[in-house]
């Protein structure tokens, strides 16, 4: 049909077919955006994005194309077949990057910008792919017949939007943020561009959906609380929750009163300027409300915006977040942020129909981390930065002026290293974002080859060797140096301990060990209360366990708690005696942690370090295990050979140094992260320059350089990115209260409503293994809602014992014996 209307329509709301204006979305978005990008100071950059993303509506082609979706939908083209990404793209390159223009700044800028623009649906293209093909540089040179009405578009645009003159004038204001965001700052070029890019694109894709959600909800996005205002609140209610537990008579305690002293110094340690710091409060030295206090009085001193944990397993999650939430007394600005429960689509997402699909609600919906504290995974920090998915690359720009604190920071996967310690030097130089590490076992990541930037003087706890033998409350016993340990034989000597003492924990390395050392005992040591915790289990499933844990030790009731390694990291429990097979030194430190850990049994109590026979560590995805447990072996028999060697203890600080530097060593090769399709890296994907990589084969094959500045493989290596090797999918469980959720999601919600489900689905979710999901699948236990965007598990295939039960075994016995 011919077009009717002057009127450029950029969508239709649902529910009444009104339509907002391309003008209104435009100028809206570039407000977004330019408020988004204030911390990086590159205001104009993302701006040009937000007011240039939808020049291609401005055609009839889109506008005919828009209609028949909206009011024919039966006689609508195919969704998707109208191109109006490219056109932006295509019109800054036209003005930036040609034979004429000479200044580099202009040209770099273009293809930032333009990559941003025609990857708004989807995700950003290659400069250069492992083909020597340029997927950005064929959106951008599209001939007119392949964009019709292009240039009648720009015209559109120079009269409702901004003039030539005006958008020449903001287009030279967004080159001189460039060069300043170049030329202030040392390092790799290609490393800073990149990581711009990046967040540009999230800029973009929040404000483009911000603006979406509010238009289609016709509900203006309530403006953020005050974040100051807030931050002094709580600060005030941390300080009177401190000083009622230190008015408390058993707070005179040696621990205890260290406790209050390091936290004092991160209160102290607030007054210094933003950096990357590192705070070594030992396994129970009250590491989480320390370095909350450190970060309430930081962020009010230096007007940071939120308050971010980033934490290994969802357990550390969990428990942080009640603690929190018990001293601020606040749920409704605490987020946790566990995992993505919507199945990613990589394909180009238009969101143009007059009803919203519920892929496009669920999209619309995605937590964009806009919330004063939130606490999240290492998975979903990462992912926010390198992964393929506009959903969660949304949030990055999130992570800037922000105080991030990185709890357990020895966790970060060895091959995701360099990947790591770049997003934080990005995040504290350009970002304005003060990073805290904290651990009791700090991983050396300024030892590595693309270090992290620590800053000097950057310890927080002054004279940590006298805090660390202060806070000793266990003896480290070698089982390991002369024999191996099977199932059998480790069931016996659990019951030979159990003589002695009333509470045991054992950490073995797999589940599968866990599993069938639990169904021995089971045999063995009734009426014992036997408890087995692993990641097959839901949070608020682990949550029950740990509750009637602490329960029985609060009672001294004889308990055993067998588990994989997610509750050796800040989880707050405390048994008499702990057994840890043998793996990395930080691995077993963390496993000291979980006895004796307030000092409530008397003298020092036993940690076993065993060696397990029966544990397959062969797979190459367990090669950061193996090479751990090999080189923790060398520093025990150092110690065998010469007790007085690391100040003979094993759990010293020189002993930490000596095992991550050693193992970060022999690691070498795995940091940058590897790449097998095609044989590379990740760092080379993504930093390469003309000189170097792809773009040397291309000039090598084609005779001449590539007409581009910026070479990046950026799709290539966002596809071949994972923080987990085996690839996992969220699936919500019918456990406890997950059943109700799972009633819900077969009604009709509004964007609101889905959001909120998906929030407290976290609780009540598991991630499967893809061998595991087909498994599961062929049997029928997999059940797909809201279009098949949300996996639920059958109730056949949950066990109250084990959790997700491929097997489905003992679906109906108590996990309490």
């Amino acid at each position: 049909m011919s077009l009717i209307s002057r009127q450029f329509t950029a969508h239709y709301r649902r529910d009444d077919h009104k339509p907002q204006s391309v003008k209104d979305h435009l100028l809206k978005v570039r407000q977004l955006a330019e408020h988004y990008a204030k911390a990086l100071k590159v205001s104009h950059i993302a701006g040009l994005a937000g007011m240039l993303h939808d020049v291609g509506k401005y055609t009839d082609a889109f506008q005919n194309y828009l209609y028949m979706v909206v009011f024919y939908p039966e006689e609508a083209p195919r969704r998707g077949s109208v191109d109006h990404a490219s056109a932006g793209g295509k019109l800054l390159f036209e003005i930036l990057h040609n034979a004429n223009h000479k200044d580099v700044y202009s040209i770099i800028l273009a293809e930032i910008v333009g990559n941003v623009i025609i990857s708004h649906h989807s995700y950003l293209y290659d400069f250069l792919d492992p083909d020597l093909g340029s997927p950005y540089l064929k959106r951008v040179t599209k001939k007119e017949e392949d964009l019709p009405g292009y240039a009648k578009a720009v015209k559109i645009f120079y009269r409702e939007i901004m003039s030539y003159d005006d958008l020449h004038n903001y287009i030279q204001a967004a080159v001189h943020e460039l060069k300043l965001y170049i030329k202030n700052n040392p390092g790799n070029i290609m490393e800073k561009l990149t990581l711009l890019i990046r967040f540009i694109f999230s800029c973009l894709i929040d404000a483009d959906r911000t603006n979406t959600r509010e238009f289609e909800e016709n509900n203006p996005i309530s403006l953020p609380v005050e974040r100051k205002i807030l931050f002094q609140r709580y600060y005030r209610s941390l300080l009177n929750y401190l000083n009622k537990l230190n008015a408390d008579q058993t707070s005179f305690s040696t621990i205890n009163v260290l406790r209050e002293k390091m936290s004092l110094q991160c209160d102290q340690f607030a007054e210094n300027v933003p950096g990357t710091y590192t705070l070594s409060i030992p396994t129970g030295g009250g590491k989480t409300l320390a370095s909350l206090r450190y970060a309430l009085k930081h962020a009010q001193k230096y007007n940071k915006k939120q308050i971010i944990y980033v934490v290994p397993y969802t357990t550390i999650i969990e428990q942080n977040a009640q603690v929190i939430r018990q001293v601020l007394k606040d749920d409704e600005h605490i987020l946790e942020h566990h995992s993505n429960l919507v199945i990613e689509d990589e394909q180009d997402s238009e969101m143009d129909e007059g009803k919203l699909s519920v892929r496009e609600k669920l999209e619309l919906a995605k937590d964009n981390w806009d919330c004063p504290i939130i606490l999240t995974t290492m998975v979903q920090f990462l992912d926010t930065f390198y992964k393929r998915s506009s959903r969660d690359i949304r949030r990055l720009h999130h992570l800037t002026q922000a105080v991030i604190i990185f709890d357990e920071v020895q966790k970060v996967p060895i091959h995701c290293i360099t990947l790591f310690n770049q997003s934080l030097n990005f995040l504290k130089t350009f970002g304005q974002s003060t990073i805290l590490l904290c651990t009791a076992t700090q991983p050396a990541l300024d030892f590595v080859k693309h270090r992290l930037e620590v800053s000097s003087d950057g310890e927080i706890v002054g004279n940590l060797g006298h805090v660390s033998e202060a806070f000793r409350r266990v003896e480290i016993i070698d089982k390991s140096y002369h024999k191996t340990f099977n199932n059998e034989q480790l069931a016996d000597f659990i019951n030979q301990c159990l003589q002695k003492i009333n509470s045991m924990l054992v950490i073995l390395n797999t589940r599968t060990v866990v599993r069938n050392l639990y169904r021995i005992l089971k045999d063995r040591v009734q009426p014992i209360n036997l408890f087995h915790l692993s990641t097959s289990m839901c949070a608020a499933h682990r949550d029950k366990i740990l509750s009637e844990i602490k329960e029985c030790l609060k009672n001294g009731d004889k308990v055993i708690c067998i588990s994989t390694q997610l509750i050796e990291a800040g989880v707050d429990v405390s048994f008499e005696c702990v057994i840890r097979s043998l793996a990395g030194l930080d691995s077993i430190a963390q496993a000291a942690g979980r006895c004796n850990r307030n000092g409530e049994y008397d003298g020092l109590r036993k940690v076993y370090i065993i060696d397990h026979s029966e544990e397959k560590l062969a797979s190459p995805a367990l090669k950061a295990i193996r090479e751990g447990k090999s080189v923790t072996k060398k520093l025990l028999a150092d110690l065998h050979r010469d007790p007085s060697k690391y100040e003979g203890n094993i759990l010293s600080k020189s002993a930490m140094d000596w095992y991550f530097k050693n193992y970060f060593s022999l690691m070498r090769d795995e940091l940058d992260f590897n790449v097998k399709q095609p044989q590379s890296t990740m760092v080379h994907l993504l930093y390469d320059d003309q000189n170097t990589g792809y773009a040397k084969a291309y000039s090598e094959s084609y005779h001449h350089r590539l007409p581009l500045c910026l070479v990046s493989s950026l799709r290539t290596a966002a596809d071949k990115f994972y923080v987990i090797k085996n690839a996992t999918t969220s699936v919500i469980v019918p456990y406890g209260k997950g059943k109700e959720i799972i009633a819900q999601l077969s009604s009709e919600r509004s964007i609101e409503d889905l959001g909120n489900i998906l929030k407290r689905a976290q609780h009540y979710s598991v991630n499967m293994y893809e061998q595991e999901k087909i498994r599961l699948s062929q049997a029928k236990q997999l059940s797909f809602y809201l279009e098949g965007q949300i996996i639920v598990l059958n109730e056949a295939s949950y066990s109250d014992e084990y959790g997700l039960d491929v097997e489905g075994e003992s679906k109906h016995d108590p996990y309490v014996y």
